[in-house]
């Protein structure tokens, strides 16, 4: 860690080693923290486990990733901590600990890529990378009140970056501002493929406003009256008539890509694993080829299903999780059934593999919540830019 203190134990505590930036670029002045998947030459990469941190040894190469934001001037400040192998969504480490959520002290801050929303929430740096597979940006991004990007799938190079499930696995990243997001999105996503409009066609995703609470939906009405003011009425739609297919085929792709990443660490070391991630982990081994090819199946009808509603000028709205973050107090019980929660709403991105953007637009209970909007493949910074656009219009 390259930072004289960490009140938030959002870092990694490695020996500090200078990773050399770029003099001038157009993120010459921004510090920023990537998690502990990504490889940095001079420093290991232990996706939050101690046996993988153990064999990892001290890499000579820096993941063209996070060198491209070298490269634009941006300084590093710190590797952070990740949930264990990358596989949970509350953000605790029984190995390394739980990072402080900035926007909410008392509640979890959402994980896996929990230390790099710690560490832009409590003001240690100016971004962070981080990456989602099942949610892991978007979710930590609402629980912490920041903006955070899950772009289209293979828009972000995760070259030299430890997998989860690589047909799943996104790289993004979080800022506290919009000004800040849009000036990250530049170098990181270069130019649209496929640039939604300046006036997108707005639907909004009735069946995942469907699944919150009343409460919840309370705090997120004036949230789409906010975006209707500036994009025109939102069109109703249904994405899914039954979501329940979707959260297994999520799953079972899921689990069975993370055993074959991990199982064979798993099998020769039995590596104590902490709440929760062993659960999961002994699940994926028991994902059978027959579910996996199902649930293949329902992921390729879904996609086409999703890319024929957006068609190439359609940004859909949507909550980003169900519901504000659990408290640290909670359950491992109740932490799993916000999980299973979440996932429903959060496996839209990830089964289509359509880029996704979490804005810090809502609080309830004292805490943030966050609000989403989805797009087309290709459109990701579109979606960037929009994102800071709502973010800074007037309430109303």
């Amino acid at each position: 860690m390259l930072l004289d203190a960490d009140p938030a134990r959002a870092f990694m505590p490695y020996p500090a080693v200078p990773v050399a930036n770029a003099p001038d670029g157009p993120l010459k002045g921004l510090t920023f923290a990537a998690k502990d998947l990504f490889d940095v030459a001079g420093y290991p990469t232990g996706a939050g486990s101690p046996h993988r941190l153990a064999m990892s040894g001290i890499k000579t190469r820096t993941a063209p990733t996070l060198q491209r934001l070298l490269d634009a001037g941006a300084r590093l400040v710190g590797k952070t901590i990740t949930d264990e192998l990358a596989f949970s969504l509350s953000g605790k480490n029984a190995h390394f600990g739980t990072p402080v959520n900035g926007g909410a002290p008392d509640r979890i801050p959402g994980g896996s890529s929990s230390g790099s929303a710690s560490a832009v929430s409590n003001g240690l740096c100016d971004f962070a990378l981080g990456t989602d597979t099942g949610g892991s940006v978007r979710g930590p991004a609402s629980h912490c009140g920041l903006f955070g990007l899950r772009p289209t799938h293979g828009r972000v190079s995760l070259e030299a970056c430890h997998d989860l499930a690589p047909s799943f696995d996104t790289g993004g990243f979080f800022t506290r501002d919009g000004g800040t997001f849009v000036r990250v999105g530049e170098v990181l996503l270069g130019a649209d493929p496929s640039p939604l409009p300046e006036t997108p066609r707005l639907l909004l995703a009735e069946d995942a406003f469907g699944l919150l609470g009343g409460d919840v939906k309370a705090v997120l009405t004036p949230v789409v009256a906010r975006i209707e003011t500036l994009f025109g009425k939102a069109a109703p739609e249904t994405v899914t008539e039954d979501y329940e297919p979707l959260y297994w085929a999520f799953r079972r792709i899921q689990s069975r890509e993370a055993w074959i990443v991990d199982g064979p660490m798993i099998e020769r070391y039995r590596p104590p694993l902490g709440p929760g991630v062993a659960d999961r982990f002994e699940y994926s081994r028991t994902v059978t080829e027959e579910q996996w090819r199902d649930a293949l199946r329902v992921r390729e009808a879904f996609r086409a299903t999703l890319a024929a509603l957006l068609g190439r000028d359609g940004m859909l709205i949507l909550p980003t999780m169900p519901d504000v973050a659990p408290l640290l107090t909670d359950s491992e019980e109740a932490l799993n059934d916000y999980r299973t929660r979440a996932l429903n709403l959060l496996c839209l991105s990830v089964l289509s593999g359509l880029p996704q953007v979490s804005m810090p637009l809502a609080s309830r209970l004292g805490a943030p919540l966050g609000f989403s909007i989805l797009g087309p493949a290709g459109s990701d910074l579109s979606l960037v830019r929009l994102a800071a656009r709502i973010a800074g219009a007037r309430p109303g």
